[in-house]
């Protein structure tokens, strides 16, 4: 995959535009760790491992624990996240996968821990998450990974 662009190095800095909407999407009021949170689950169902690395790092930054982090794929048998943060998640498993099946419960969890406003801007988060790692998936980008962060054979 190395013949292919890297959007991140071009002129003109093409995805600063998104860089703003992310920023500006953190921003609007939801708590840091389910913003985290969303965005490593996002991160984690569309295979982006730059966005797994950078969002788990900066998860941990702000105080989530590793076992949150590592039992994250396993959230619905976890009794380590409260009501907010199952709905905050279980929403964005319907948004990224588009699964229609998946979105009348998942909006009843998330009409039920939500104000509309903090329904939008979930909706906002999880949607600039998904642009995100389908750019970095398209393209092909990896995070970048020292000796350390290999297993030893």
């Amino acid at each position: 995959m190395s013949n292919r662009t890297n959007p991140y190095t071009l002129p003109g800095n093409l995805m600063e535009p998104l860089f703003d909407y992310g920023s500006a999407v953190d921003a609007m009021g939801l708590e840091q760790s389910l913003i985290e949170l969303v965005k490593i689950r996002a991160s984690q169902l569309n295979g982006c491992s730059p966005c797994v690395q950078w969002h788990t790092r900066d998860a941990r930054k702000g105080g989530e624990t590793e076992m949150r982090i590592y039992q994250l794929n396993a959230w619905r048998e976890s009794p380590l996240y409260s009501p907010r943060e199952r709905a905050a998640i279980a929403w964005t498993e319907a948004l990224t996968r588009m699964d229609r099946r998946d979105m009348d419960e998942a909006y009843a969890m998330v009409a039920a821990e939500f104000t509309p406003d903090d329904r939008v801007r979930l909706n906002l988060l999880i949607g600039m998450i998904n642009s995100v790692n389908r750019l970095n998936v398209a393209f092909g980008i990896v995070p970048p990974v020292g000796e350390a962060d290999r297993r030893a054979a």
